[in-house]
């Protein structure tokens, strides 16, 4: 393939929310090298456009491709929505940092969201981490985030109770290594444990860790229910206390008695901001969430870990106080919590991805529907396959209103995260396959608030800034050629019933100018052979200095 590219003929979206305006784009040495009318470039491969669109390469601000990204690294799914950069490590889960104790413990975490993880999938350090992507080689970029929760299984374990001084420090000192190596930020995941337990001087302390490196603190913040307002304010305070930037995780009012509820939320954001917090947040196109089986307990279920709750479900007592928290909501060691079940009902529980072999046939079934086959109460099913699949169930939860999720998919402060959770069986959440080009849907339709360029602003030039990507997001030149061509008739084609259909309209992708998807054709790189390598972004800060 020649060094040089020429986009010929394109309607250039440039990332800026600007008109798209009709130009010829060349591509030198893996960046855009000019932009303008009938460019002449007789030495580069002409690529003739025909009048689709041009856009920077998509980002997903917020996904689970920790794994996948090891497991698959000509990343398809991704490529075919016109994505070249993933952001992973959130809601507190991530594969790494860990230490010889808390090996099995960050497996375990981690698998409970997305199945079976070996030990030769988590790592040390973040260098481990990148070591092990760059050598398997890798079709589009990646940010990595530390997740909380790992920071606490190699300082603590599955203890349920407040951190001391000295696991604080020996929290920070972790967290600051992983960002001197390269890691973007913190990710935190206030609902689900480990991290849950963490209380107020834990956080601010590795708040001011983030704050030090210049680096991104995250958060699931601990209701999205009736909780909402009290859980972002909490997330705002610690931003403030730390001196962190923050990008609040998948923002949403979930439970319909909670639907409205989220402009209130967004507004606490806006004022934020004007008192000096940077603070945004990143959304997913879809009325469905998704998230482990696990999230339908209380937290304090998991004191222990996974084995720990296998032996409380199989005591009497301790199953019957399970089954009120679950079908009653009393949780008394867990305030603020509020069980999924009463709000949304276990028909609107359906069964995404299971890790044991004999629960496939359940796989795309509600939680009720299943009770029904079985002539048993839900509860008793939801047992059984925490207890058959020790937890590594995945589950998509429809809980929330089409009104609010437009709220906040046209905000300004909104960036678009597909919150995918991959797995290599199963019928997962169709977000992981169709986010981008559902959301550029919207706005050609006119179904959702924004026009077509504010949308791919909202998939390029935000996240770009926000994760401090500064040679990504923009068609300018001199930024690396990160690229994707989409028709106008672009859509989405993933489906609840159907979640893994390949979308229809993104025809060609590049990534440092080299093609990961060409004329709808995959290709698909490897560690080994000519394509994209890793391409690592790291904010350049000084070292923080005790």
């Amino acid at each position: 393939m020649s060094a040089s590219l020429l986009i010929k003929g394109a309607r250039v979206i440039d990332g800026t929310g600007a008109p798209w305006f009709p130009a010829d784009v060349l591509v030198e040495r893996g960046r855009i090298a000019a932009i303008g009318p009938m460019l002449d470039a007789p030495d580069a491969e002409p690529v003739e456009a025909q009048g689709r669109f041009l856009a920077p390469g998509f980002i997903d601000a917020h996904c689970h491709d920790d794994l996948i990204q090891l497991r698959q690294p000509g990343r398809p799914e991704k490529v075919a929505q016109g994505v070249t950069t993933v952001v992973v490590g959130n809601c507190s889960f991530g594969l790494y940092p860990q230490n010889a104790e808390s090996s099995a413990p960050l497996r375990e975490h981690f698998g409970n969201l997305l199945g079976n993880v070996s030990d030769q999938e988590t790592f040390a350090d973040f260098d481990g981490y990148r070591a092990a992507l760059d050598g398997r080689g890798t079709a589009i970029n990646l940010v990595s985030l530390v997740g909380h929760a790992a920071l606490r299984l190699a300082v603590m374990g599955w203890q349920n109770r407040a951190a001391t001084a000295e696991e604080r420090e020996a929290m920070a000192t972790l967290l600051a290594e992983q960002l001197r190596q390269g890691a973007h930020g913190l990710s935190l995941g206030l609902v689900y444990p480990p991290s849950a337990w963490a209380d107020r001087a834990e956080l601010v302390r590795l708040a001011e860790v983030v704050a030090d490196h210049g680096a991104l603190l995250t958060a699931h913040v601990r209701s999205y229910e009736g909780g909402l307002i009290a859980s972002v304010d909490e997330f705002l305070d610690l931003l403030k206390a730390g001196g962190a930037s923050g990008l609040l995780s998948h923002l949403q009012a979930a439970g319909k008695p909670y639907w409205g509820s989220l402009p209130r939320a967004v507004e606490r954001l806006e004022i934020a901001r004007k008192g000096g917090t940077d603070v945004s947040f990143d959304m997913y196109p879809y009325p469905a969430g998704s998230s482990t089986i696990l999230q339908l307990l209380p937290p304090s279920a998991l004191a222990g870990g996974v084995d720990a709750l296998l032996a409380r479900m199989a005591d009497a007592d301790g199953l019957a106080a399970l089954r009120r928290a679950v079908e009653d909501g009393e949780a008394p060691d867990d305030a603020g919590w509020e069980s999924k079940i009463r709000l949304i009902g276990w028909e609107n529980v359906r069964i995404g991805g299971v890790s044991a072999d004999d629960l496939r046939a359940l796989e795309g079934m509600s939680l009720a529907e299943i009770a029904e086959t079985r002539w048993e109460q839900p509860f008793d099913t939801l047992v059984r396959l925490i207890a058959i699949d020790r937890g590594r169930t995945n589950i998509v939860m429809f809980q929330l209103a089409e009104a609010d999720l437009e709220t906040a998919l046209s905000h300004p402060l909104h960036m678009l995260g597909s919150d995918g959770l991959p797995r290599e069986t199963g019928k997962p959440h169709p977000r992981a396959f169709g986010s981008f080009p559902r959301y550029l849907a919207r706005a050609i339709t006119g179904e959702g608030k924004l026009g077509l360029e504010d949308a791919v602003r909202h998939m390029t030039a935000v996240p770009a800034q926000r994760f401090g990507l500064t040679d990504r997001g923009l068609i300018r030149p001199g930024m690396v050629a990160d690229l994707t061509l989409f028709t106008a008739d672009v859509a989405d084609r993933a489906t609840f019933q159907d979640p893994t259909r390949p979308p229809h309209g993104i025809t060609d992708v590049l990534v440092a100018g080299q093609f990961v998807l060409r004329r709808r054709a995959h290709r698909r790189a490897s560690g080994q052979g000519p394509g994209p390598r890793l391409t690592h972004f790291k904010v350049s800060i000084p070292v923080r200095t005790e």
